[in-house]
């Protein structure tokens, strides 16, 4: 029976061992953090990042030479299939306030007009989040924007190297209002609130236009740990659907700019779209990526639902959101759900306190835990499977040493010799 018993001690050794060896790779998986600014989109898709500026020597964004492969998590989250099954946000007019939007860009052919000089992106930024709201995808139905079927208003709020000015914010809301916009999104986030804005936000609002902007402007290069939490504008203005980034997991990037009164959080890192030059794509991350999901949803709802106010539009979006810490969109639920009164009547006024960004602190001690206890486990089963292997040797060496029992062995057969002879 020594030999099948040994056969079974081995190979629960050789178990524990593999076991051994894949733990440390488990825990590292499971401990690695999510990028800020990724380099892929999750499915092994390498791709180049599309800048929000550039720096004051620096040429142009160049055109991409890769193109994406596969749907990225953003589109099936917002389950944007389901969507254009019900709305395609066809017949509004979608302002875009960042920088510029190309108006030959692929996917947007024929449904972009540009305003002065938002018709030249040098960065690509603003042709970037262009295709989130309303691009058909070019060569790829599965790389659509929220609401394929609706127009672009391109418009600068930026100079031509991406840097945001309060006097274009405001010149672009104004020509956002004049030209009849039904949804106006502002992209950027500036630092300071001023008289003009206020009253720019507040006329576009009466004028009947959904009003989304950035929660927070792109966080710099660097720690932002010394930089304080504030209201970023016009995203603070009331009525306004401040909109913040967030992670496949639905948190907030580790390195976000901290700020209160989220009203929404859309996908915001490892987002694929295309930019102004060539039919190639790129990943985009941040607060102004989320801002054009929601603007599309936006878009989406006022094509199904004409007859809404503005006020119901937003109510609209943050009732049917996934509730979270920060509600998180869903354009689907927004277009297909049955709202009772309460729902409907709405006054989309902010809350006086500010909402709380998701706190993880907590799952993280758990998954510490989790992984200390692992360790344990895998110790001691190991220490089981070492005795049922070693002990049935050590037993049969009388308990001797493994050395000293073959050195006794060699001499025993040794001597047994010699009385033979």
């Amino acid at each position: 029976m020594r030999p099948p018993a040994r056969g079974a001690a081995r190979l629960l050794s050789g178990v524990g061992c593999v076991a051994a060896l894949l733990l440390p790779t488990a825990v590292t998986a499971q401990a690695a953090p999510l990028s800020r600014v990724p380099t892929a989109d999750g499915k092994g898709q390498e791709l180049p990042g599309m800048p929000s500026s550039l720096d004051s020597d620096a040429a142009c964004t160049p055109a991409s030479r890769e193109k994406a492969k596969k749907q990225d998590w953003s589109r099936q989250r917002l389950d944007l299939d389901r969507l254009h099954g019900y709305s395609t946000g066809a017949g509004v007019t979608v302002a875009l306030i960042d920088t510029g939007v190309d108006t030959g860009a692929e996917g947007l052919d024929g449904r972009v007009t540009a305003q002065g000089a938002a018709g030249d992106d040098c960065v690509g930024h603003g042709t970037f989040l262009a295709g989130l709201i309303a691009g058909a995808g070019g060569d790829s139905a599965r790389l659509t924007g929220v609401a394929p079927g609706a127009k672009i208003l391109a418009l600068r709020g930026t100079d031509q190297r991406g840097q945001a000015s309060s006097g274009l914010v405001v010149q672009a809301l104004h020509d956002a209002t004049e030209a009849g916009a039904g949804v106006i999104a502002v992209a950027v986030a500036l630092p300071r609130r001023d008289a003009a804005l206020t009253r720019a936000v507040a006329e576009a609002r009466s004028a009947g236009a959904v009003v989304v902007a950035a929660a927070t402007p792109e966080p710099p290069r660097g720690t932002t740990d010394e930089i304080p939490a504030r209201t970023y504008w016009p995203a603070g203005e009331p009525g306004v659907l401040s909109v913040a980034d967030m992670l496949p997991a639905g948190a907030r990037p580790d390195n976000s700019l901290a700020t209160g009164g989220i009203d929404l959080a859309a996908p915001g890192a490892g987002v694929v779209s295309g930019g102004p030059r060539g039919d190639g794509h790129y990943l985009g991350a941040g607060a102004s990526v989320a801002t054009a999901y929601a603007a599309g949803a936006a878009a989406a709802v006022r094509a199904a639902r004409p007859d809404d106010s503005p006020d119901d539009v937003a109510r609209r979006l943050t009732a049917t959101a996934y509730p979270a810490d920060i509600p998180q969109l869903d354009p689907y639920a927004a277009v297909t759900t049955v709202l009772g009164d309460s729902g409907a009547s709405g006054g989309a006024e902010r809350d006086a306190a500010p909402v709380t960004v998701r706190d993880t602190s907590s799952a993280d001690r758990a998954t510490d835990r989790a992984t200390l206890f692992v360790v344990l486990g895998t110790s001691g089963v190991l220490a089981v499977l070492w005795a049922a292997f070693a002990l049935p040797k050590a037993r049969a060496r009388g308990w001797r040493p493994a050395g000293a029992g073959a050195s006794a062995g060699t001499s025993a057969g040794a001597g047994t010799v010699e009385e033979e002879d």
